[in-house]
């Protein structure tokens, strides 16, 4: 049997290579076209000239869950939508000609969930699994060790700069990348009150919905969390009889009304669907709060046009009422439904979800100035997909590979290293010859059982153009992002660049933060809990 499929293998090899070559385009047979087409990259590098300019506007583009996989997996798909073979196309994000590495682990972890890597590349600090806007002297769920160990993010610094800011996620904009641009939470899990332990009220801590609309007067939030902002039993406007998306609230607060009497004197509007969406006039508008959802939004393949707007379309109306402050803005844009899919093992889902968010990136360098933009795009972490088994050019980045394994099964393109897609029939892999695994629903097969993927712990990408983009190159850790971001705009600590200094800002340290010692002290304790709660987070 051994020598069989010894033979089988040799086989088929033989055949990719003989026949596997054949579906390039005629001229990349001929070696000039590889070899003109270098010259003219070499020469649009050497012509490159720094942009030193102070930064007006910061757009961050964030592709949760969005690791080198999927960043390369999706291009195949937006090509191969295109009528075209795919590894070939250029993707919006692919022009940015500043690229760099972000070391994605956490304090305590050597694997990083959204909420300790947002912390890091939205605050400057890197802390712990499961916390958002506190350093890693916090502990998991204990509001105690929330209490003087707040930091503050990017999006403050420019909002004390005197910027316009906002968010746009298709997430809710209680889930932990976007909470982290304005909220302090031992918890990334207290979405509204009803979410809290009574010891964390007790001991003053407050939920992640109430301080959105409290810490920081942010211009723009769109996404989804509707019912984390109503009142228990309040009936959502699109879904009256779904039980799950009624109001969640203890404390009988709304505080979507609340969030309307603060704007007295502004034109401030509440939209929850895409016709009053729509009729929002950006060059009128002060402030602006689009929740389509009770909870995150729906996939891009499954959206109702009708009700929901793009991620594009909300990251043009964002940037078209933010961009109306001559101090400039900073703008938060997620893909977060990317990590979502791969959670489920369902890669149509996150590559259609990373093709929807670099279009969404095309708007924005569409409606803004390079020449005073900073757009940075990166992923908070990866997720164990591989893209495997020598397929030939062109194949459907969803399809199987043209070549078997040992068991004489045939396998998919894209698999998880673990995940809900683990199925053994009579201890032998699911035959899926006739298995349609093109389809939004088909759930990648995974070398290990678990009800959601995890996370994984490789560096991830992070592009940037535009002003003083040159600063991210190089392999970095992830908390230098902010920094870097900070410095470019002049926002926050570090003003050196629009001030012309060269010596460190005032109280800059490179000694070790308080409370070293304390952590270090506290680390075995602090892992094995988070390590007991980590299950049980949304990721």
């Amino acid at each position: 049997m051994a020598m069989d499929r010894t033979r089988v293998a040799i086989l088929a090899l033989f055949l990719l290579g003989t026949f596997g070559c054949t579906s390039g385009k005629v001229e990349e047979e001929d070696p000039e076209y590889w070899r003109s087409q270098a010259r003219e990259t070499l020469q649009s590098v050497l012509d490159r000239k720094p942009n030193t300019n102070v930064a007006k506007n910061i757009l961050f583009f964030l592709g949760d869950g969005m690791g080198i996989t999927t960043y390369t997996a999706a291009r195949i798909l937006k090509g191969q939508l295109q009528n075209q073979t795919g590894e070939e196309t250029v993707m919006t994000m692919d022009t940015f000609l500043h690229v760099g590495l972000a070391k994605t682990y956490s304090v305590d972890f050597q694997i990083p969930d959204s909420a300790a890597t947002a912390t890091a590349y939205l605050c400057g600090v890197k802390s712990n699994l499961n916390i958002i806007g506190v350093n890693a002297a916090a502990r998991n769920g204990v509001c105690k060790t929330q209490k003087g160990n707040e930091v503050t993010s990017i999006l403050k610094w420019a909002k004390d700069a005197g910027k316009s800011v906002g968010i746009v996620t298709t997430t809710r904009v209680q889930h932990a990348t976007p909470a982290t641009t304005y909220a302090h939470s031992a918890s990334r899990k207290w979405y509204s009150d009803a979410d809290m332990p009574d010891a964390a009220k007790t001991d003053g801590c407050t939920d992640i919905a109430s301080q959105l609309i409290k810490n920081i007067d942010i211009d723009v939030i769109i996404g989804g969390g509707r019912k984390y902002m109503t009142p228990r039993g309040t009936k959502d406007p699109e879904y009256p009889t779904d039980f799950s998306s009624l109001g969640k609230r203890k404390d009988g607060r709304n505080l979507i009304q609340e969030w309307k009497s603060m704007k007295t004197g502004k034109v401030a509007h509440y939209v929850w669907n895409k016709k009053e969406f729509d009729a929002v006039d950006p060059e009128t508008t002060d402030y602006l709060m689009a929740l389509f959802e009770p909870g995150d939004l729906h996939f891009e393949a499954e959206r109702d046009p009708s009700m929901d707007p793009t991620i594009v379309e909300t990251t043009e109306k964002a940037i078209r009422i933010l961009q109306k402050n001559p101090n400039g803005f900073f703008l938060l844009v997620e893909g977060g439904r990317i990590d979502q899919a791969h959670h489920a093992g369902r890669a149509y889902m996150a590559l259609h979800e990373a093709v929807a968010f670099d279009d969404a990136i095309a708007k924005g360098l569409e409606l803004t100035k390079e020449d005073e933009t900073l757009t940075i795009v990166t992923a908070d972490h990866s997720h164990p997909l591989t893209f495997n088994g020598y397929t030939f050019r062109g194949q459907s980045i969803l399809g199987k590979s043209p070549l078997w394994g040992t068991d004489f099964l045939p396998y998919t393109t894209l698999m998880y290293g673990n995940g809900p897609g683990h199925k053994m029939i009579n201890g032998r892999r699911p035959d899926i010859r006739n298995v349609t695994t093109k389809s939004k629903d088909y759930v990648q097969f995974s070398a290990a059982p678990l009800t959601s993927t995890t996370h994984s712990g490789e560096d991830v990408a992070v592009l940037a153009r535009g002003p003083m983009a040159h600063l991210f190159t190089g392999v970095h850790e992830q908390n230098y992002i902010a920094h870097a971001m900070g410095y470019a705009a002049c926002v926050g600590a570090d003003l050196r660049h629009c001030q012309g200094q060269i010596n460190p800002p005032v109280g800059h340290t490179t000694s070790p933060t308080d409370g070293t010692a304390a952590r270090a002290s506290a680390s075995l304790l602090s892992g094995l809990l988070s390590l007991l709660l980590v299950l049980t987070v949304l990721m």
